[in-house]
């Protein structure tokens, strides 16, 4: 079997149907990194979510270009991350029901920032970045709303850093969204596929 033409630094099943959904052919292969732990320095360090975000991405792209550039194989890597940023409190995917509920608490009746970074790695460099910010504001729902969402829309929320899924049930959630839809989901689309229209990888 031949190889795709692009490998994906990720796990995550939403960032691979996006770009299959865009057309892209690809391999998706774990970046095995310690999220908790990296933000838990950055924090220390009082860097910004922006940094995180890109820190986070480009350690994945890295780690996995490590070994393919080993191997032999020059194929892309791209590598994504997202920070939910309110006011000065970072939001991770929540562990359980329970911790997605006291997160939707925290966040109902404000704005917050989801900060989405992208990067793409070859023969072990960085050769593309690109970083985005949305401003989201929930509604001032009440904890009745928030039992009869989750019970709803089920673990699912589990997957998303803000315990909503905006291409769903989660869009219920919110009175305003500023910014571009494929930074909410969390990877930078348009200007990827820019990059790679730039490198021949897409017909121009």
């Amino acid at each position: 079997m031949s190889q795709a033409p692009l490998i994906l630094a990720s796990a995550s099943l939403a960032r691979a149907a996006l770009l299959r959904a865009a057309g892209l052919e690809i391999e998706a292969i774990p970046a095995h990194i310690d999220e908790d732990e990296i933000k838990l320095a950055l924090r220390a360090e009082n860097a910004p979510a922006r940094q995180a975000a890109e820190a986070l991405a480009e350690l994945k792209a890295r780690r996995v270009a490590q070994h393919q550039t080993m191997a032999g194989d020059q194929r892309f890597i791209i590598a994504a991350d997202q920070m939910l940023v309110c006011g000065d409190d970072w939001f991770d995917k929540p562990a359980d029901m329970a911790a997605a509920k006291r997160q939707l608490q925290a966040l109902r009746g404000k704005a917050h920032q989801l900060v989405s970074a992208v990067v793409v790695a070859r023969g072990g460099s960085i050769v593309w970045r690109h970083i985005d910010t949305a401003t989201l504001t929930m509604r001032d729902f009440s904890d009745a709303f928030i039992d009869a969402y989750l019970a709803q829309a089920g673990e699912a929320v589990l997957g998303s850093v803000g315990a909503y899924q905006l291409e769903g049930l989660g869009v219920q959630l919110f009175s305003r969204l500023q910014g571009d839809y494929f930074t909410i989901l969390g990877l930078p689309l348009l200007p990827l596929l820019g990059f790679l229209r730039d490198n021949q990888v897409l017909r121009a």
